[in-house]
């Protein structure tokens, strides 16, 4: 057996360590839905993926820069991305990062059925894949950047007078 991980595990690699969830990952990968628990649990034991997610650990640096690049990814994805020229929504794996790092959780449905039966009389089996994709919040990542940046400040606005005793007491400007 190489060394070489499976498109799906290089996948499933990237989205677990996003945040851990071999369940999301397994999804996010293109596992089916009714066993992704499982299939999560079965990738963090192999030893292919155990070691790679390892090397990966140890490598990354949570900073403040990776951060806010993170945040500028999710504030910023265009939901355009997830179609082509045709229409056609573009499968997970094959999104930009900006626009994958976006995408929330993936529920996949598979329906098979037989079609029309071809001049042999024998029946062509028709899969048909639907994928439903919850995207991430934008406005939270925007107001983290704009906190981060303080373009949200709490400000009191006063006219500049203060009197001896407020100065002294703090009390207000009513009189008691």
């Amino acid at each position: 057996m190489s060394g070489k991980l499976t498109p799906k595990q290089a996948i499933f690699i990237a989205e677990y360590l996003l945040d851990g969830n071999a369940t999301r990952a397994a999804l996010a990968a293109g596992f089916a839905k009714a066993s992704a628990a499982v299939t999560g649990a079965r990738m963090l034991r192999n030893a292919k993926v155990a070691a790679a997610i390892a090397s990966r650990i140890e490598k990354v640096e949570i900073t403040s820069e990776w951060i806010l690049a993170e945040l500028k990814k999710l504030a910023g994805y265009d939901p355009g991305k997830l179609y082509d020229d045709n229409g056609d929504r573009i499968p997970v794996c094959k999104l930009d990062d900006q626009t994958r790092a976006a995408v929330a959780s993936v529920e996949d449905e598979v329906v098979e059925s037989l079609g029309e039966a071809d001049k042999h009389g024998s029946k062509k089996r028709i899969v048909t894949r639907k994928q439903k994709l919850k995207m991430a919040d934008k406005v939270r990542p925007l107001e983290l950047l704009g906190r981060y940046r303080k373009l949200f400040t709490d400000r009191i606005e006063h006219d500049g007078r203060v009197t001896l005793e407020q100065m002294i007491c703090g009390e207000g400007t009513e009189n008691d």
